[in-house]
């Protein structure tokens, strides 16, 4: 009989396509749902924005921040992988790393440069403590309460870089590229990490940290196109519209690969 140990312990879903399309989707949703949360609804971007003493990007990191907090305490002590539990903390972490981006790049004035040094050295930094502690770095195999916490602290990290450097290949003052120029930029990166995967011996786990943490500007980029105005070069779609659809295309994938994967299970004897 197969040996399913691993997939029966990892808390974490198997690395396939299915969920670097679930990936892609959920770092849009960060973007669009953060941006509505701080610009939309508390009014960041608007003349009055801090006028009522409340920073909309502080109120909604903290917000956000409560949410991811809470749900990756409960991945933690559970027991067993559940996609709906990890799929609302991935998304909790990229909607908390939008508003912590924009809190730290524009309310901080570190600037879109200077946050992603910032942040970039913060990714270093939890993965290099990561191998310290524990003598590897895992992408599959989370299953011991410090791992997962390595884990969660890394992603947060790479959702919150990605923001500030899809916005510093988009913004005119910075690389200029534009959100569309931003999106072919980083999916042209993650193309290049497909090819090292499969057409050389580069350590797995170094390119899944690398296209994940790219994912997360190509999904900054494309939220951004999504609802930012004509005149700044996007659609101006409504954002909790937005939200709204890029959730329904979610919840579809994990369930289609729940489905798929259980499909593929092989029965007990």
């Amino acid at each position: 009989m197969r040996d399913d140990r691993h997939e029966t312990l990892s808390k974490v879903p198997a690395v396939t396509l299915g969920f670097w399309i679930a990936k892609i989707f959920a770092t849009t949703l960060g973007e669009t749902a953060g941006d509505t949360v701080s610009m939309s609804w508390l009014g960041e971007t608007t003349p009055q924005a801090g006028s009522g003493g409340l920073n909309g990007y502080l109120v909604g990191t903290a917000l956000f921040g409560a949410i991811l907090l809470a749900l990756v305490v409960m991945q933690i002590r559970a027991r067993k992988f559940h996609p709906a539990l990890y799929w609302a903390t991935i998304i909790a972490s990229t909607t908390a790393g939008t508003t912590l981006a924009d809190f730290a790049t524009r309310s901080l004035g570190l600037g879109y440069s200077g946050g992603s040094i910032l942040l970039l050295g913060l990714v270093l930094v939890s993965l290099g403590t990561w191998y310290k502690v524990e003598g590897k770095i895992s992408s599959d195999h989370i299953v011991a309460p410090r791992t997962e916490a390595f884990y969660w602290l890394t992603i947060t990290f790479s959702q919150t870089l990605g923001t500030a450097l899809g916005d510093w290949a988009a913004d005119p003052a910075t690389l200029g590229l534009g959100y569309l120029g931003g999106a072919l930029l980083f999916g042209g990166m993650i193309a290049v990490v497909a090819i090292l995967y499969f057409a050389t011996s580069i350590n797995r786990v170094a390119l899944f940290w690398a296209a994940f943490i790219l994912t997360r500007p190509l999904g900054a980029t494309v939220g951004d196109f999504l609802d930012k105005p004509l005149a700044k070069g996007g659609l101006a779609l409504s954002r909790p519209l937005a939200s709204a659809a890029l959730l329904v295309a979610i919840v579809a994938i994990v369930w289609w690969t729940s489905q798929r994967d259980r499909r593929e299970q092989p029965s007990a004897d």
